[in-house]
């Protein structure tokens, strides 16, 4: 599947690595240096080791794209090298942004997403929509010459996945453990909440994430922050919602930095109404605070799409522009994708 991608998408693949200049300017140099290489074969090492089909179609989409091997590693372990080459303040500088709010009511049942960027991220995502060889087909939004998807994505298992970045501070951290990447990748073949739930404690990760892991079947939302040394806490959504920037919010005694973006983020959404399906696309779309909007648009952070899951629909619909407009451009049925996998 990765070479696939690659092939696929390799123009796209290609003019983000030569217009990252993140990856130019700081990524590549310091991969690239002599005294880093041990760090860099370790991290390769642990990730093929832990994941080695997914280390597979990551050399795939190399071969595919026909792009730098060092670049697309780089690429794909990038928030956990920024950790090793920047001091705290400069990793907020430098990283994603994102905004969730989940609710599990006895009438309401729905994830929404925002999924936010570095503006010049902007025209270097595509759509995937695959079927494994396990039989498992799934549908994720990606990053242009990343593994799918740390963005959104769901399978034919009824399994729908957001994710936020959160930022412990370098103490945290250990470069050398598992992608957020890898394991991301991993979720896509998830065969039941439980199973979900079980693939993110297995995994020794890096930096630490949060996913947030969606049941269309059994409708259940589970909000799930992780970092290294195997901490994981898992807060299941109920009938109040529930909102997530980029902090950890229920994760215990770890040490991060703090994001007024996040904070004001979430302040304002605390205040907003969160009774219907349309004070959620609000909730995304709300951009009162000029300074640290839910809904972004620049100069720096964009917000590139949103997405509604609707567990009681079981549908997933993606947004273009302010998700308040309901200008859809795609949806998908859960149950139809279910189906075409047993086929």
């Amino acid at each position: 599947m990765g070479f696939l991608i690659g092939n696929r998408f390799s123009d796209t693949i290609r003019r983000r690595l030569e217009q990252d200049m993140v990856l130019r300017h700081h990524l590549l140099p310091f991969a690239q240096a002599p005294q880093t290489k041990p760090l860099i074969e370790a991290i390769c090492n642990n990730n093929k080791a832990k994941y080695p089909s997914h280390w597979d179609e990551l050399m795939g989409i190399v071969d595919g794209s026909q792009a730098p091997l060092l670049e697309i590693i780089v690429l794909n372990f990038r928030r956990e090298i920024l950790s090793c080459i920047q001091d705290e303040a400069s990793i907020v500088d430098c990283t994603d942004e994102c905004s969730d709010v989940l609710v599990v009511s006895d009438s309401l049942a729905l994830a929404a997403h925002n999924e936010d960027a570095l503006f010049g991220l902007s025209g270097y995502t595509y759509l995937i929509k695959a079927k494994l060889q396990n039989g498992i087909r799934f549908i994720a939004y990606s990053h242009a010459g990343e593994l799918p998807s740390r963005a959104f994505s769901f399978n034919s298992n009824g399994l729908a996945f957001t994710m936020n970045a959160v930022r412990p501070v370098n103490d945290e951290i250990d470069p050398r453990a598992i992608g957020r990447n890898f394991l991301s990748r991993d979720l896509l073949e998830s065969t039941s909440f439980e199973d979900a739930i079980a693939r993110i404690r297995s995994a020794e990760i890096s930096l630490g994430h949060n996913y947030n892991v969606i049941d269309v079947q059994t409708r259940r939302i589970a909000s799930v922050e992780i970092a290294s040394k195997f901490r994981v806490s898992v807060h299941e959504v109920g009938a109040t919602p529930f909102f997530h920037a980029n902090m950890y919010s229920h994760l215990q005694n770890i040490k991060q930095i703090i994001d007024e973006n996040s904070t004001s983020r979430k302040r304002r959404a605390d205040v907003m109404p969160k009774e219907s399906k349309d004070d959620f696309l609000c909730v995304l779309g709300d951009a009162e605070n000029k300074s640290f909007p839910i809904y972004m648009k620049g100069p720096k952070l964009y917000t590139m799409c949103s997405v509604l899951i609707d567990l009681d629909e079981q549908t997933l619909s993606i947004f273009r522009g302010n998700p308040k407009n309901k200008e859809i451009t795609h949806v998908f049925s859960l149950q139809e994708l279910k189906e075409q996998s047993q086929v």
